[in-house]
């Protein structure tokens, strides 16, 4: 795992925890909108760094390392926590972990509930095909993922990760995402945010599952939306809403 970091570190921290497959060059815009006011914090995690390869092991583990960097660089208090996806799984563990306190945590298309293994290994057969493909630079899986998954301008990062990534990785990433999860009672504000198209549905029950252990949780729900789209094709948007909760 790597970190990159903007602003000023006199500045109260917000983290920005990437999803499954994206780059962490995903948050660009974000880092932009708030590196003046806050102090930004951007993991690359691990079978997502592209200067070389590294493997993933489990959600615990990611969220135990940004734990330990957050406590030798922040005191472990930091603003807010977000994360996309995965990221999100990460972000919501991470805010439970010992020493590590935020004022305010927000998911997006946070994968908080277990899923059943015959689906799980489906979407490895799935996204193994991609990665695979995408090492071949197929332009059959290059343009869906144009269309359906990143940006254009973010598809050579992408293709960064893929070249290093290992195949047990993938399989490591999707059976700890839809692990069983323990829904904890968090001391800081919760904005949840999912879309309603495809397994957005996994988000929208998730959401209110924390909710009703956290009553303080702000649902947000984007209709028409898939996963993730929000934060990868209307960054602008994805910004407002955020700013608009940290705001209010």
């Amino acid at each position: 795992m790597r970190f990159h970091t903007f602003g000023s570190d006199a500045n109260k921290a917000i983290v920005l925890i990437h999803g499954m497959l994206n780059p962490w060059q995903l948050w660009q815009q974000a880092i932009d909108a708030f590196s003046d006011e806050f102090f930004i914090i951007v993991p690359e995690l691990d079978a997502h760094t592209e200067d070389e390869p590294s493997a993933f092991e489990n959600i615990e583990k990611e969220a135990e390392k940004i734990r330990q960097y957050l406590c030798d660089h922040c005191n472990g208090s930091v603003y807010a926590i977000c994360g996309l996806s995965m990221g999100g799984r990460i972000a919501a563990t991470l805010a439970s972990l010992p020493g590590i306190t935020t004022e305010n945590l927000v998911l997006d298309g946070a994968p908080l509930l277990s899923m059943p293994k015959l689906l799980v290994n489906f979407m490895k057969k799935s996204y193994l095909s991609i990665i695979r493909k995408s090492k071949q630079r197929d332009p059959k899986v290059l343009e869906s993922a144009k269309k359906d998954f990143l940006p254009d301008a973010l598809i050579p990062d992408f293709l960064k990760i893929a070249d290093n990534m290992e195949e047990q990785s993938i399989r490591n990433m999707l059976d700890s995402v839809f692990s069983s999860f323990t829904f904890k009672k968090y001391d800081c504000r919760i904005l949840f945010m999912h879309g309603t198209k495809g397994n957005e549905s996994v988000s929208k029950k998730a959401a209110i599952k924390l909710k009703a252990v956290n009553p303080q949780t702000e649902i947000r729900c984007f209709n028409g939306y898939a996963h993730a789209q929000l934060a990868s094709f209307e960054a602008e948007k994805w910004i407002d809403e955020v700013q608009s909760f940290l705001n209010h």
